[in-house]
């Protein structure tokens, strides 16, 4: 049999050529593709951090990434082909199908898309769908519906931290607010009932659990500036072992022996510029926390060091017990939100705001085992004026 001529060549059907085409609809992992869609923007869809479905003019799925098939729970090579309301029914918040509500197909020319809405699917997962419908001309016909897919699972874990933040506040405000109630209406009702001293002893009371609540009101606010970004450092030079001897004076009026701290010092410390309040605020958490939740000597020690963790010349603060310390398993969750650990009695937010409160002095804390045993807390603060008064 003879070599066809190009005059054959050119006159033979062109279904011989359709396997090469056919073969250009997969991507370079062997993953197939819907026609329409070029297999680089296949391939590129992969490397998206969040999930991308593609329908065409016809609302038939033309593309279905890795991520949102993981996140929608399908396979998705079985959805590319198939019609998108059979094939991804969503539902909203009334229990209707999305589809039929947007419909994105017969919307009036002006609709670009839509925001991010929380929608279920059949099996009942939540997911966070944004839409943006493309025209060929601005007045045309929808020629493809992109949608995001997202998990609902950080959203839904927002709203168990709220949910959980609301709960801390009601739990801690009613017994400081049960106490001042009971105490001052009691004073106002029986005040020549009492003696001087049981009247002392109550209002010393109320104005105990009033700390509280101005304390638990402090701390929400630094929660929501550090969440935020927008935490204020108000920076000055500072002396960290008269604060440490300070807190150790307070402590020791309070009812805790002195004989517990031992505060070691360099003599040869350098200059530290750091806000005053805040620090004060460190420390005595960190100190109260050891008292609490520690045992036997409170050791806080004032060092100078060259830390990689500020990246030059530190002052490293640390503060240890003898207590049964942290256990391993728990250190990653020390510094998160509404952390308690073993015992209760707090709202879990101290070390989450000296987490932050650290951090904004462009310094860093750890936690670890002492040598004692117990816990041991470190932070590093940067030495030196800040860079504007060099």
């Amino acid at each position: 049999m003879g070599r066809p001529t190009d005059d054959e060549t050119a006159s033979r059907p062109a279904t011989a050529s359709r396997p090469a085409v056919a073969s250009q609809h997969a991507t370079a992992s062997g993953r197939p593709t819907a026609p329409g869609v070029p297999p680089q923007v296949a391939e590129m869809s992969q490397l998206l951090p969040d999930g991308l479905v593609v329908a065409d003019d016809q609302g038939v799925i033309r593309l279905v990434n890795t991520r949102a098939a993981e996140i929608l729970g399908l396979d998705g090579q079985a959805l590319v082909g198939r019609p998108v309301r059979v094939g991804l029914p969503l539902r909203d918040s009334d229990g209707r199908s999305w589809w039929d509500v947007a419909d994105p197909w017969t919307t009036l020319h002006v609709v670009t898309g839509h925001r991010e809405k929380l929608l279920w699917t059949e099996s009942g997962a939540e997911v966070l769908i944004t839409a943006r419908y493309a025209r060929t001309e601005r007045t045309g016909p929808v020629h493809r519906v992109l949608m995001s897919v997202r998990d609902a699972k950080a959203r839904q874990r927002a709203e168990q931290d709220h949910a959980a933040l609301i709960s801390t506040i009601a739990h801690e405000l009613r017994s400081p607010l049960t106490s001042v109630k009971g105490f001052s209406a009691t004073l106002l009702r029986r005040w020549d009932r009492f003696t001087d001293e049981q009247k002392r002893f109550m209002i010393e009371t109320i104005e105990t659990d009033a700390d509280r609540v101005t304390r638990l009101i402090t701390e929400l606010l630094d929660v929501s500036r550090i969440d935020a970004g927008r935490l204020d450092v108000r920076s000055q030079p500072v002396d960290l072992g008269a604060m440490a001897r300070r807190h150790v004076e307070r402590l020791g009026a309070s009812g805790t022996p002195k004989e517990r701290f031992l505060i070691e010092t360099d003599p040869d410390l350098p200059e530290v510029w750091a806000d005053p309040d805040r620090i004060n605020q460190i420390l005595s958490n960190l100190l109260e926390n050891a008292v609490r939740h520690g045992a036997g000597t409170v050791r806080l020690t004032i060092m100078s060091d060259v830390s990689p963790m500020v990246d030059g010349a530190a002052v490293v603060v640390t503060v240890s017990d003898e207590g049964i310390g942290v256990p391993d398993e728990h250190l990653p969750l020390v510094f998160n939100r509404f952390w308690h650990g073993a015992r209760r009695g707090s709202t879990g937010l101290g070390l989450y705001i000296v987490r932050g409160l650290v951090e904004a002095h462009g310094g860093r804390i750890q936690v670890g085992r002492a040598p004692s045993g117990g816990a041991q807390f470190r932070f590093t603060l940067p030495s030196g004026a800040p860079e504007h008064l060099s």
